[in-house]
């Protein structure tokens, strides 16, 4: 008989309602033989007594279901966000509170490159802090005027450039596509929005740091992520998986010490929607025990702090116009229908009201034409949802992840600047979706915020933003509601629950490792629960200490 592993600890947390908690689980070739108490383990006389755990909480590992490889990825390249930003390797990195200081810090760093004509890229801006200033190339051509300097917005949906680069990559006052606001003399401001600008500047450049980057060294480092912060199954969710890419994920997964399972979610940019189909069925086949394949990502609207998003009226709270159609109105229909009566799980970014109202008339559409009964399509952030929009959501069985970080770091803005009180108010409200029984996770979408469960979690308890300001006190979920939004809750969006989010006999055996019990602290502690570290297939990591 296989060697078996029985774990103590002071509290097991399981996410099981028919077995809340437990003190012992039972570990067989890297799943959970079973769960209970001292007395239920009796039939494993033989079994291996680890008791590493005996004064601390286990619960299943946090399946993060939104962020991105980039986590991995972005920390070689310059941080310039507002806030502080701990990296995966521990390290600090100071927030930056004004443009000036932005620039600053990059003048520094191109000063130290060697390379004359190296492209300078930096990521987590964001202009929405500093008021109604907009970073403008002239603000980069300060950086310099030899070499393309790049800024990514937090949202990755926004980037700010110097005169260089679009000279150089033939954006001038006469480019004529979405995305290329012009100053008051008609030139280029230096802000490319959106998809179809964001590929003219990175073809021009024959360079994308979004993807080029992405390399077994970023894998390992976002799983170093993962392990800090508790996660064991962790989302890549939007990559358009070329062959590089997938044989870096391939070999890093296959590796004995791989302390997470990851989950990208395909892309449809550069396909068609039957090449995406092939693509997914060939992909899925490949699945293996820290890999998996299933799901595909369409990105309908923008960022709301970008003002990327798209609003239904009254729109932007300060006038702003509207965002940007990812997708146009007109195709996702056909996009939606094809995937759908393919059945592919689908996982759709919609940030503004107007966009999931799209998305859910075009699933709408979709179950008409071909009816499935299970399918777990996934609206992706759907910040502004209204509960007309989540009733209907309900009864198409379309499921929510819900960006609740998003509350702590621009809900001062969003009250202020974009949506206004009313709005801003039920801004990601996850208590209604679980009030009208909408399945439903809560995300960072790492790196635009920090891959941190427990923070997340905390906010959708709290719903405190930066300033300290209670944002729609009706929306906030009990600790238990919210515990299960970081590990059942996105496990199903991901039609992964038959494997994680929760301890029970035939999952594998992934735990978090906590010090504390998050039921008997604090709700305004419970970001702040040490994490000792994770157990992925029943392989324990310890988190290094920074």
């Amino acid at each position: 008989m296989p060697a078996t592993t029985i774990i103590t600890a002071r509290k097991i947390i399981t996410m099981n309602p028919g077995l809340p908690e437990a003190s012992h689980v039972a570990i067989r070739d890297g799943r959970i033989l079973a769960v209970g108490n001292a007395e239920d383990m009796k039939f494993w006389p033989d079994a291996v007594i680890d008791t590493r755990f005996a004064d601390k909480v286990l619960m299943p590992g946090f399946v993060e279901g939104h962020s991105h490889i980039m986590e991995g990825s972005i920390w070689p390249y310059s941080y310039v966000g507002y806030f502080d930003r701990v990296s995966p390797d521990g390290v600090m990195v100071s927030g930056l509170k004004s443009i000036d200081a932005v620039v600053e810090r990059l003048k520094a760093v191109s000063d130290a490159m060697s390379d004359p004509n190296a492209i300078l890229f930096a990521w987590g801006f964001d202009p929405i802090y500093f008021n109604d200033r907009r970073m403008t190339r002239l603000d980069l051509d300060r950086v310099s005027t030899t070499r393309p300097v790049l800024i990514i917005h937090a949202s990755f949906h926004i980037i700010n450039t110097n005169s260089f680069t679009l000279q150089k990559v033939g954006i001038d006052r006469s480019t004529n596509i979405d995305g290329v606001p012009k100053d008051a003399d008609g030139e280029p401001a230096g802000e490319l929005q959106g998809p179809a600008a964001r590929i003219r500047l990175f073809r021009g450049l024959q360079w994308n740091a979004l993807s080029d980057s992405v390399s077994s060294d970023s894998v390992r480092r976002f799983s170093r992520s993962a392990v800090i912060n508790g996660a064991t199954t962790v989302t890549d969710l939007h990559n358009e998986l070329t062959e590089l890419c997938l044989a870096d994920f391939r070999k890093e997964t296959s590796a004995a010490d791989f302390p997470m399972r990851l989950v990208p979610a395909l892309s449809r940019i550069g396909a068609t929607t039957e090449q995406i189909i092939e693509r997914i069925g060939k992909l899925k086949t490949t699945n293996s025990e820290k890999l998996y394949f299933g799901m595909v990502k369409l990105v309908v609207d923008g960022s709301i702090q970008g003002f990327t998003g798209r609003l239904r009226w009254p729109g932007y709270h300060n006038g702003a116009e509207n965002g940007l159609w990812y997708i146009a109105p007109n195709e996702l229909d056909e996009i939606v229908g094809k995937l759908h009566a393919a059945h592919v799980h689908m996982h759709i970014h919609t940030n503004g009201d107007e966009a999931t109202e799209l998305a859910i008339n075009a699933i709408e559409a979709a179950q008409i034409a071909h009816y499935w009964a299970d399918h777990r399509h996934t609206l992706q952030h759907c910040q502004m949802a209204s509960p007309a929009q989540f009733k209907r959501m309900k009864a198409l069985g379309i499921c929510a992840n819900l960006f609740s970080n998003h509350i702590y770091y621009w809900g001062d803005q969003h009250y202020a600047i974009t949506m206004g009180p009313e709005r801003a108010n039920r801004l990601n409200a996850a208590g209604t979706a679980k009030n009208l029984g909408v399945p439903f996770g809560l995300h960072s979408d790492a790196p635009v915020t920090p891959l941190r469960p427990l923070f997340t979690a905390w906010c959708a308890v709290n719903r405190i933003t930066a300033s300290g300001r209670l944002l729609g006190p009706d929306e906030r979920l009990s600790v238990a509601d919210a515990l299960a939004g970081i590990t059942i809750g996105p496990a199903y969006t991901m039609r992964m629950d038959h494997l994680v989010g929760s301890i029970e006999t035939g999952k594998f055996a992934d735990f978090v490792v906590l010090e504390q019990d998050p039921f008997a602290v604090d709700p305004m502690t419970l970001k702040d629960i040490p994490i000792w570290g994770t157990i992925c297939g029943g392989q324990v990591f310890q988190a290094p200490k920074p």
